[in-house]
């Protein structure tokens, strides 16, 4: 099992900054990824960005490259999901997520984006 906790959601203006973190705990030696999903109010959820255990590989939907980084810091067991030149359409529940034997997700974090 492994237990995955967000925090960094809030309101912003556009063109602001938030960075959200993942602190992951449990059977964390299983897991190959862990990525940030998010969803909008009447949309299906999205991958926004993942990052790959092996060779700390990442990647990005076109919709943040450029303006989101994900990244990670093994000893604290925490993914983070750095963003930039926010946008209101950048506004939804984001969710952190890890594959290992299974899909593990958090609660969310409700990013807003005020125009």
């Amino acid at each position: 099992q492994v237990q995955l906790v967000e925090s960094g959601g809030g309101l912003v203006q556009a063109g602001g900054s938030l960075r959200l973190s993942c602190a992951a705990s449990g059977s964390i030696f299983s897991i190959n990824a862990m990525g940030w999903y998010r969803q909008a109010p009447g949309k299906e959820r999205e991958l926004v960005a993942a990052i790959f255990s092996t060779a700390s590989i990442t990647s990005y939907a076109d919709s943040v490259k450029g303006r989101f980084t994900i990244s990670r810091d093994n000893a604290k067991n925490t993914v983070y999901l750095q963003m930039n030149s926010l946008k209101p359409e950048d506004t939804a529940v984001y969710y952190c997520n890890a594959k290992a034997y299974s899909s593990y997700w958090g609660r969310g974090t409700q990013v807003t984006v005020s125009s």
